[in-house]
């Protein structure tokens, strides 16, 4: 995208959110500005402020991209996705293990093959932009030829993104397994030498799940991640009951599915769990103790069937968990952090929690910019923090407009958003400071 005439500062109303909701309350977990001055420069915001206290401080030749009934936030962040099931969103789901077998590993044999791969890449990730979504933290497969294609196509697009290769020794298609341990581990660490914090990248080491992974694998993957303790790791946990009591058989020799994980050395700062809906007491505190986080992904444990996640147990005060909301594409039904936003109260309501839109923004914000480890570069808006934003057109439909008719505060604007927006909402998205999606129609 040429960006030479691209602006270098925004207005419009906008807001950040400076604490956890779930600790501090609603009123103290955010900053909301009614009338915003932005600036960019070199990728990173340089300063954040009501326009008129900011207005002083623009160079005559600046130009300033003003937004009306909308809200500049910070992008929003998926902490847990499956690019190659893409293809697979809204198949047919019966229940996990039959949904893996009969749809994601049938799809994820084609990503082998770099071409296909890449295209499946861009279109991802131009659908995360569409959404409003700056950061995804994904699953690629067992292949290395899909992680190579996911990362050229997001540094084409200068996003912040973390992936990697599938690790499978078991329990899967032959055609999708590691022939050994050492192998995953090599192509593993072959990728982490050529991704690991090159421009904007992380890697991820990432063993699916439990089940799919002998000792040998695991043992492997821990040593790894002691190597390389600035990747990530990321991988499953206590999705569905069935799941749960499949990793029993497996591992009777573990007190609970996180205890095989932390057998092997994967908990810590940097390991994100996808769902741990039906975690017990014992593990959620194992959690808080290592500083692992849980990425929640509400429109997928509802289509799968899989429980109803608890954000009481999970935020608890005196041991609360690192939390970031996420899609979970393709098993998850959207790429729209809204709708995401959406089901979450859903959720909530069904286990007698209010879950506010405060709570449910930053969760998509800054909490998942925390469950990463990545608060001092995204998640918030701020100087010194990498420049990107989604501006959300309040309204973006006739619906949302009659509706915002009768909104009475902030607090109320974006609960409605979140019940009533989607992907229609975004009317621009900025990565490092330019512009890389606009949405003409809003």
């Amino acid at each position: 995208m040429n960006t030479s005439h691209m602006p270098h500062a925004i207005r419009s109303a906008a807001l950040s959110f400076i604490a956890d909701p779930f600790i501090v309350g609603i009123a103290e977990a955010y900053h909301f500005e009614p009338d915003a001055l932005i600036i960019f420069e070199n990728g990173k915001i340089k300063s954040f402020g009501s326009f008129d206290q900011l207005k002083s401080t623009l160079p005559e030749a600046m130009e300033v991209k003003t937004y009306k009934d909308s809200l500049v936030l910070p992008g929003f962040i998926d902490t847990h996705i499956h690019y190659p099931q893409t293809q697979i969103m809204g198949a047919f789901g019966k229940q996990l293990i039959d949904w893996l077998n009969n749809y994601t590993f049938v799809a994820e044999q084609q990503f082998k093959n770099f071409d296909y791969a890449k295209k499946v890449a861009e279109f991802f990730l131009d659908e995360c932009l569409k959404a409003g979504t700056t950061t995804v933290m994904t699953y690629c497969t067992v292949h290395p030829e899909s992680v190579d294609a996911f990362f050229e196509a997001a540094i084409q697009r200068n996003m912040r993104v973390i992936a990697g290769k599938v690790l499978m020794d078991r329990n899967a298609p032959e055609a999708l397994l590691d022939k050994s341990a050492t192998i995953g581990y090599d192509q593993s660490l072959n990728l982490i030498n050529k991704w690991h914090n090159k421009e904007r990248l992380s890697y991820a080491i990432t063993p699916r799940f439990a089940p799919t992974s002998t000792h040998e694998q695991l043992e492997s993957t821990g040593a790894l991640w002691k190597k390389f303790p600035t990747t990530y790791m990321q991988t499953h946990v206590s999705e569905n009951l069935g799941e749960i009591a499949w990793v029993k058989e497996l591992f009777p020799e573990r007190k609970d599915y996180l205890d095989v994980y932390d057998h092997y050395g994967l908990l810590g700062k940097r390991a994100v769990y996808g769902h741990g809906v039906h975690l017990t007491e014992r593990e959620w505190q194992r959690m808080y103790d290592t500083q692992s986080s849980v990425a929640h992904c509400p429109t997928s444990n509802e289509f799968l069937g899989s429980g109803l996640f608890n954000f009481e147990i999970a935020k608890r005060k005196d041991r609360p968990v690192k939390l970031g909301l996420a899609t979970d594409v393709g098993a998850g039904t959207s790429f729209s952090q809204l709708q995401s936003m959406n089901e979450s109260y859903k959720i909530a309501q069904l286990g007698g929690f209010a879950l506010s839109s405060i709570h449910a923004f930053y969760l998509a914000t800054k909490g998942a910019a925390e469950s990463l480890g990545l608060e001092d570069k995204i998640g918030s808006i701020k100087p010194g923090m990498e420049a990107d934003l989604v501006v959300l057109n309040l309204k973006s439909t006739a619906l949302i407009d009659f509706r915002m008719g009768h909104c009475k505060n902030i607090e109320e604007a974006l609960f409605i958003q979140m019940i009533m927006g989607d992907d229609r909402a975004t009317k621009a998205v900025y990565i490092a400071g330019n512009l890389a999606y606009e949405n003409v129609h809003s």
